[in-house]
């Protein structure tokens, strides 16, 4: 990388800004060779100015930009545009995250090909440079809350949104949509094939793997936070029957890591190209003119080729417990008809939820055990239930309580260790 900011692409070979201050300099110029190489703009259109970027910290990685540009007076591009950057030179932890975009990028430049199965936003530009792990994605802005495009909804919010069904519908629709249209060969075979099945890739960061009595204690602690505050856990969760359970059948996972990560890659049936973390919040929404409700998918780090249990927890470990307890049958239903109705083959749905349970049991292990440690250490003293404003007003608190109640719930419900004891 220059000293000014500026590192060459490999996928466009067009020299990119890594950060807000180097696109300004770069300016319309840049942005105008960008969009050619992209092929958004055509030879003879230009950029001829930016009128407003700003730049904002948002997500877990990363910096983040709102751009509006001017165009000449033939081009029919969006105007409002979002600019994300994979570097954050001001916070190492977030800049530790930077290699998440490689995929998205090659996403991003496959999702430009005609009649794309599902809606995203329109890619202007997107190129990545390996050996720095610096990449920059410039899309259309979703104008959230205007032109009949409902507003945003937050993660693990669900309380707030009207009809969550029917948007949790839309959502996992579109997404079968997308794993249908790959597995019938309906995208490009040498684009998707840019994508490898590493299913350990798609995760939230690297942990050094637990030991079985480190689990344990883990579960202990949690045990200790349902007597601490009763009020944030279902009671199935906190009944002692179900803690002596859990304590016990957790011993036999930290062993068995590996071969569920095989067992999940072991029918390619059941792995395709799709969105790693669509919950809500990296969705929008709209109602055609007959009403149904359609989906648009957005934020596509982590995409990849994976085990298509790994789609649905990604979707709906934000929803409300409720959703998995009331609707989550009829969902996946409705997800596997999608994905037949996209070309996709004819899967069970029995074998989906197995699946389900042992990459449900490894993440929540792996990520959401730690959970009760750090709401004990945030939550002094015992709060009436889980809209208190620490919580709820707190993403990281809210998130990681509900995923950690519903990561629970499914074990309190099913049988986890069973499905362990089939592959």
């Amino acid at each position: 990388m220059t000293d000014d900011g500026w590192v060459r692409g490999d996928y466009l070979g067009l020299d990119m800004p890594a950060h807000a201050d180097a696109l300004r300099r770069g300016g319309a110029s840049f942005l105008t060779e960008a969009f050619r190489r992209s092929g958004a703009l055509t030879a003879g259109n230009t950029v001829l100015a930016i009128t407003d970027l700003r730049e904002f910290r948002g997500g877990s990685t990363g910096r983040k930009a709102m751009l509006s540009v001017d165009y000449d007076g033939t081009v029919r591009l969006p105007t409002d545009l979002f600019v994300k950057f994979s570097r954050d030179f001001g916070d190492p932890a977030r800049d530790r995250g930077r290699t998440q975009m490689e995929f998205e990028v090659r996403f991003a430049l496959l999702s430009r090909m005609p009649d794309f199965p599902i809606t995203v936003p329109r890619c202007l530009f997107a190129d990545y440079h390996a050996p720095s792990g610096t990449g920059l994605l410039i899309t259309e802005r979703i104008p959230y809350g205007t032109n009949g495009i409902e507003p945003h909804y937050d993660k693990c919010m669900d309380y707030t949104m009207p009809d969550p069904l029917a948007h949790y519908e839309a959502l996992l629709g579109a997404l079968g949509q997308l794993a249908g249209a790959g597995k019938a060969g309906r995208l490009p075979q040498e684009l998707v094939e840019q994508f490898p099945v590493d299913m350990e890739r798609l995760s939230v960061g690297e942990r050094a793997p637990y030991t079985a009595d480190q689990l344990q204690r883990r579960v202990d602690r949690l045990a200790e936070f349902a007597v601490a505050h009763p009020s944030l856990l279902p009671d199935n969760v906190r009944e002692p029957e179900f803690l002596a359970r859990l304590r016990n059948e957790v011993a036999r996972f930290p062993d068995r890591e590996k071969d569920i990560w095989r067992h999940l890659a072991d029918d390619p049936d059941y792995v395709a190209l799709c969105h790693w973390n669509a919950s809500v919040d990296n969705a929008w929404f709209w109602r055609r003119p007959d009403g149904h409700l359609e989906c648009g998918l957005l934020d596509w780090g982590c995409v990849g080729q994976m085990n298509l249990a790994m789609v649905l927890w990604g979707a709906m470990c934000s929803a409300e417990t409720q959703m998995w307890d009331q609707h989550f049958d009829a969902l996946l239903e409705h997800f596997l008809a999608e994905f037949r109705s996209a070309g996709g083959p004819a899967l069970e749905a029995a074998t989906v939820t197995r699946h389900l349970l042992l990459y449900v049991a490894v993440m929540g292990l792996a990520w959401l055990l730690d959970v009760p440690s750090y709401l004990l250490k945030l939550l002094p003293e015992p709060v009436s239930d889980r809209f208190d404003a620490r919580i709820a007003g707190d993403e990281q608190a809210r998130s990681r309580l509900l995923m950690t109640t519903n990561f629970l719930n499914l074990w309190a419900t099913t049988d986890v260790a069973g499905a362990l004891d089939a592959i």
